[in-house]
């Protein structure tokens, strides 16, 4: 029983309930994190005062900045749809947290406070102006955690299903904080990392393979031992640092979107319910946000239906 729990949460803390088929027997082993094949351009940043180097890329331009955070267990790859289209307009920086992607992998806490002290790191040291933070899933409780700690750094948040909704009992907190162990993140299964992909989809895109391929691929790599402690500690700073009964004071333009199909908000071992109900009771806290719930979609909305979203982001930017 424990096990098929380890392999429910790799990822996104998500739930398998699809099976994924296409074969990947052809996957090429990675050395390093370093041998990865990024869409665009990478570059580093040494955040001399957190002492951690940051991987991000930088496209486009504008008088906007969007900084992309992404989800537990993924990368800045994961925004490539929208950085494509959105670096028309605007400064779009994705990025690499510690411990994840071509960032430095040094052990840390994985609190969200962490993370947003690193957002807030790399914003001084790219002297980065009107900052928008985009984040997925964990990535968006960094966001909100980011405005909590820092709010002159924040001009507004775009919400992709955000963590941190979600209310969680101590109980279930500390069942958070014994599933998913460094070893369990590193013995997930072929046929676990597929099926795992694919329940963050309403219909899982042809073109997602790659992210299947690269976690393949990463488990040769002489850093994925530390990528699996990233992923861990993680896990915990989500439940260590609850940010729902933040939600009140967040006092900037927010926009919120979820998929109506999203298989893993609520999370499904713990608690019952449609995803809207945990949407709504989010976004009723943060005063004149604005929900966007996207039929036909699941968690990783913004790669699944990545037009709803870049016209959403548009529309929401533009009158700001």
């Amino acid at each position: 029983m424990k096990k098929i729990i380890y392999f429910s949460l790799i990822f996104v803390l998500l739930m398998t309930v699809n099976n994924c088929t296409t074969p990947y027997s052809a996957v090429s082993d990675l050395k390093t994190f370093e041998d990865m094949t990024y869409r665009h351009t990478v570059k580093k940043v040494h955040l001399p005062t957190s002492g951690y180097t940051v991987a991000y890329t930088d496209e486009g331009n504008g008088d906007k900045t969007i900084i992309f955070i992404h989800g537990l267990g993924s990368y800045s790859q994961a925004w490539i749809k929208n950085v494509e289209t959105l670096k028309s307009d605007y400064r779009c920086i994705s990025v690499d947290l510690p411990g994840y992607g071509k960032s430095s992998k040094e052990p840390h806490s994985g609190q969200m406070s962490f993370y947003a002290g690193v957002i807030n790191e790399l914003v001084s040291e790219l002297q980065l102006k009107n900052v928008y933070i985009a984040g997925h899933s964990m990535g968006g409780q960094i966001a909100i955690t980011s405005y909590l700690l820092y709010p002159k750094m924040v001009k507004g948040l775009i919400l992709a299903a955000p963590a941190g909704f979600e209310y969680f009992h101590k109980g279930q907190r500390q069942w958070f904080r014994d599933v998913m162990p460094p070893d369990a993140v590193k013995q997930t299964s072929t046929e676990a990392i597929q099926n795992n992909l694919a329940s963050n989809f309403y219909r899982l895109p042809k073109d997602a393979d790659f992210m299947i391929t690269d976690r393949m691929a990463m488990r040769s790599a002489d850093d994925f031992a530390a990528y699996c402690y990233a992923v861990s500690q993680s896990v915990k700073g989500m439940v260590d640092e609850p940010v729902l009964d933040y939600l009140k004071d967040i006092k900037v333009p927010t926009l919120i979107l979820f998929g109506e199909k999203d298989n893993l908000i609520p999370n499904r071992y713990l608690n019952s319910g449609p995803t809207a109900k945990i949407a709504k009771t989010g976004a009723d806290k943060i005063s004149g946000s604005k929900l966007i719930m996207i039929p036909k979609c699941g968690h990783f909305l913004m790669f699944e239906k990545f037009d709803v979203f870049n016209s959403e982001v548009k529309a929401f930017l533009e009158k700001l």
